[in-house]
């Protein structure tokens, strides 16, 4: 059983932006930041997944930027680095998911984002006011 049980998520913020000539060919990279912030009362916690895709040369021309927000119970006896990535890992799909279909739906090809190895990332804690 996984330590954390995705409860629900919605999507805050979409950003897109395509003002290319037809047959411009463009470089794609991929930025993103991945936060969590724990309930006060203990079990609760909820992710935040900023990532944006754009032309590396011409971000004006071309970008699109997607923030989701999943709500996740946990188990309180597993380490707040470990809660990290595995709600990072449940969210993922749907922010993946989501810049396919807006940019299939736009009439451009679709935006596959890589998979991103979240188990090999430096996770940064800081205990401050980050309180939901």
């Amino acid at each position: 059983m996984s330590c954390v049980k995705l409860q629900g998520y919605k999507v805050d913020e979409i950003e897109f932006v395509s003002k290319l000539d037809n047959g411009t060919q463009i470089k794609l990279g991929n930025k993103y930041q991945y936060n969590v912030q724990y309930s006060k009362e203990g079990n609760m916690c909820r992710g935040e997944f900023d990532i944006e895709v754009a032309d590396s040369n011409n971000p004006d021309k071309f970008k699109i930027r997607v923030v989701v927000v999943g709500f996740f119970a946990y188990d309180n006896n597993v380490k707040k680095e470990i809660i990290h990535t595995e709600t990072f890992k449940a969210l993922f799909p749907y922010s993946k998911a989501l810049i396919t279909t807006i940019t299939a739906n736009c009439g451009i090809k679709p935006i596959i984002i890589p998979d991103i190895d979240i188990d090999n990332q430096e996770i940064y804690r800081f205990d401050g006011n980050n309180n939901i």
